[in-house]
């Protein structure tokens, strides 16, 4: 098994029964490549060699692994990870990790952007929020599943670089803006789907609120090692709980800080 240094963020952590090796790499900080890096990126103009590459991460990262959803895999399949990522990194795009992108962040796993994107059960003119743009990956792949995606990014030199990217790939359906997550997009709900991609100790209230009736929540939970992976669905009634997999994100920041100072 290739073992790289990554950084341990945005990845659906062993389930007990593997081998302990994997397991322990999972933990400490390590990740399985899933498909061997590229030998050298390929030229910029290169897409039909990135095409293939990204093709490859569909069928053995993510089908492979039971998800089906086909209307994801084709958005994975669509989206070029290679543009949202460092050149540093590039030879690494379509490998099954997280990958730094500066000031602290990563984009995500690819098969867990899968796996959020099928939880959320988006139609294609549902309304999308999503917190934590970061490079703005997610948000492209949410683009071609959903009408319209509104994501915020904290970190404000991170979100102006997911929009220059998201506009120059012509992402037009994506709005973003810099700011704290905790309280939503108020003025544009309410959402068919909220994605979070960093883990708030405890679920934002704001966030459940501003969700459609009938509307899916997908939010790791938890502070620590003790993340977990959840649909929040809203009901007439109120609101419904699924456990998905134990996960380990990076947490999310500002208002939601002040919430595990507070437990």
């Amino acid at each position: 098994m290739s073992l790289r240094a990554a950084p341990l963020a945005a990845v659906v952590l062993p389930a007990a029964g593997l081998a302990a090796a994997l397991l322990v790499a999972a933990l400490v900080g390590w990740t399985s490549s899933g498909a061997v890096p590229l030998a050298g990126a390929p030229e910029a103009g290169d897409e039909e060699r990135w095409a293939a590459a990204r093709a490859r991460m569909v069928e053995d990262q993510i089908r492979a692994r039971g998800l089906g959803d086909e209307r994801v895999l084709a958005a994975i399949g669509e989206v070029p990870r290679h543009r949202f990522v460092p050149e540093s990194e590039r030879r690494f795009a379509y490998t099954d990790q997280p990958l730094p992108i500066g000031w602290g962040q990563t984009i995500s796993q690819p098969y867990i952007v899968a796996l959020m994107c099928s939880l959320a059960g988006l139609g294609p003119d549902d309304k999308v929020l999503e917190i934590g743009t970061g490079s703005g990956y997610h948000a492209a792949v949410l683009s071609r599943l959903a009408g319209e995606v509104y994501t915020v990014e904290i970190v404000a030199p991170l979100g102006r670089r997911a929009e220059e990217t998201l506009a120059a790939l012509g992402y037009g359906n994506v709005r973003v803006r810099i700011g704290d997550g905790y309280e939503g997009w108020p003025e544009a709900a309410p959402f068919d789907a909220v994605v979070l991609t960093a883990a708030p100790p405890e679920v934002p209230r704001p966030l459940l609120e501003q969700l459609e009736v009938g509307g899916r929540l997908v939010v790791p939970v938890g502070g620590g090692w003790q993340q977990e992976l959840q649909v929040i669905t809203r009901t007439a009634d109120g609101y419904e709980t699924e456990s998905v997999a134990p996960v380990r994100f990076v947490p999310m920041t500002g208002r939601a800080e002040g919430d595990a100072h507070n437990r």
